[in-house]
């Protein structure tokens, strides 16, 4: 968990900021890929990550404006990773504005069953996150799309530095 808010906020930037790298390598065509049938496609996929900071940080009390899970979800997959974009820096703009290092410490009840500190909510959000971002990567291989390198280099990324030398 986090002891600061600076932390907190530091690891969320980093982290949506992979999710970005992975939801900008997305194709259009690429948004119906299934992953098997009668699950989520990768664009349904994509879709659920921006509207996560909604449904998960906006369950613990922080008021940003962002799409919900109600909402249409954009056509393409520039509109999803547009939308992610601005759920991602209206979220961490709400948290710096609104929560401080002591709030980290105080309780909310999510999901109607779950008491976490605000700290935990954080930290379960990033790992939901990459959670679905290890999903979309798997989707974008099947799919036939270049996958980023996330956490260390991709096998294309790795093969293009092997080729450079």
């Amino acid at each position: 968990m986090y002891s600061t808010l600076q932390q907190a906020v530091q690891d969320l930037q980093a982290e949506s900021a992979m999710t970005l790298k992975v939801l900008d390598a997305l194709t259009d065509a690429s948004l119906a890929q299934p992953i098997v049938e009668g699950h989520r496609t990768l664009g349904q996929l994509a879709w659920h990550l921006a509207t996560s900071f909604q449904s998960i940080l906006g369950q613990a009390g922080l008021q940003f404006d962002a799409p919900t899970s109600k909402s249409e979800a954009p056509a393409t997959a520039e509109g999803i990773a547009e939308s992610y974009r601005t759920a991602s820096e209206a979220a961490i703009a709400a948290i710096q504005a609104q929560w401080t290092d002591a709030t980290l410490q105080e309780q909310r009840l999510m999901f109607g069953m779950f008491d976490w500190s605000v700290s935990e909510t954080i930290a379960r959000f990033i790992r939901h996150q990459a959670h679905h971002r290890g999903q979309l990567m798997v989707l974008m291989r099947q799919a036939g799309l270049a996958v980023p390198g996330v956490y260390g280099p991709s096998k294309e990324e790795m093969e293009a530095m092997s080729a450079s030398r």
